[in-house]
């Protein structure tokens, strides 16, 4: 699951949002490592050759784009989204691609939770478009999560507000 809340018995209810990882660092080490191998097997019935030294400099470049490639994908997936919940004040924070920060505040009994199918006329870029209203401006919340994720997450944040709230009035 991509997300996780915390719930301490005396504190804020904290949600926690990270894009799914298809490679860890580990995985990225092998698969660089496989590719390299794999390139240079085909080098080794030419090795000593002029043909070696005229093939090698192509695929050093080749490799080289495969790290960039993959070393800035995993950059711009180096997202997360932390939402802090408690009787008075709920917050955004989303730190983006490149610390990229962004964050939005408000009080909790006005913010409400809004799920926007991808199809009518109040439709979201996504299926199943999460934002949350409050304040002077509305949030989109866990953009990197599927459809049936952000459906549930929906439910699990107005279950949260419905208890921050009556939580509130005692």
């Amino acid at each position: 699951m991509p997300y996780h809340w915390s719930r301490p018995a005396d504190g804020p209810e904290h949600l926690h949002l990270v894009p799914y990882s298809a490679l860890s660092r580990p995985g990225f080490a092998w698969f660089i490592g496989t590719t390299a191998l794999l390139i240079t097997l085909p080098l080794l019935s030419v090795i000593a050759t002029p043909v070696f030294w005229g093939l090698l400099p192509f695929l050093l470049i080749v490799l080289t784009m495969i790290w960039l490639a993959l070393k800035r994908s995993w950059t711009d997936r180096a997202i997360t989204e932390d939402l802090e919940l408690s009787r008075a004040h709920i917050s955004l924070t989303r730190r983006g691609p490149r610390g990229r920060l962004q964050s939005w505040e408000a009080n909790p009994y006005w913010v409400s939770v809004h799920l926007f199918p991808n199809e009518g006329e109040h439709s979201g870029p996504v299926p199943d478009y999460l934002t949350l209203r409050g304040g002077a401006r509305e949030v989109e919340l866990g953009a990197f999560l599927t459809p049936e994720e952000r459906r549930r997450l929906a439910q699990e944040l107005r279950e949260a507000l419905a208890r921050t709230r009556a939580a509130g009035r005692v």
